[in-house]
């Protein structure tokens, strides 16, 4: 039987992730929380239902929850949005494309997806409510923070360490043992080759 799963945000990262979700096969998305005006989105031949979120939580059903908001301007949000929630007692899974490779070793934290494309290699650390992006590859050894995105095709190499709250540009390539302190915001298209401190 396939889990019930609420998501919060209706933009297009959401659409991204209803794919993920979908190619899944393991959980039943109920619909979408957002404060928009339109009653269903649409995602190809599917229309998923918009809830306020005052008349959800009154009668919510479903115990799980994924934050679907992407904007590189809206990290805050996300985790304010992923505390909200956690209090409010939903569970946020961790979703893995079936399209992703994630190695055994690691370990892809709650409430984080990882999308499309994207390579985990060995002994990495995903923390919590992170977006590991379409095409990204996460090499042997990293670390990445709690609440941090890892934008599309971002090529973090061995021994990075990325703390919380950091957004890594799509294409950008960080070379090894680079450490990013917390609450950086890296742009598209950079080489990373010293410590953010």
């Amino acid at each position: 039987m396939k889990k019930k799963i609420i998501l919060i945000g209706t933009g297009g990262h959401a659409v991204s992730c209803i794919d993920v979700i979908e190619s899944t096969k393991k959980f039943e998305i109920v619909g979408l929380i957002d404060k928009s005006k339109k009653q269903y989105l649409n995602v190809g031949n599917k229309k998923y239902r918009i809830f306020n979120e005052k008349n959800y939580l009154e009668n919510k059903i479903a115990k799980y929850a994924l934050i679907c908001i992407g904007s590189d301007k809206l990290i805050s949000k996300r985790n304010y949005l992923f505390e909200k929630y956690k209090k409010l007692g939903f569970d946020f899974p961790s979703i893995i494309s079936p399209l992703a490779y994630v190695s055994k070793s690691s370990h892809v934290g709650k409430g984080s997806i990882v999308m499309h494309g994207a390579i985990i290699n060995a002994n990495v650390k995903i923390g919590l409510n992170c977006i590991i992006n379409t095409k990204c590859l996460v090499e042997h050894d990293c670390r990445i923070g709690n609440n941090s995105h890892i934008a599309t095709s971002a090529n973090i190499n061995g021994h990075v360490s990325i703390e919380k709250n950091c957004f890594i540009g799509s294409n950008t390539t960080i070379v090894p043992s680079v450490r990013i302190k917390e609450n950086t915001f890296i742009k598209a298209f950079k080489l990373i080759k010293k410590n953010y401190e």
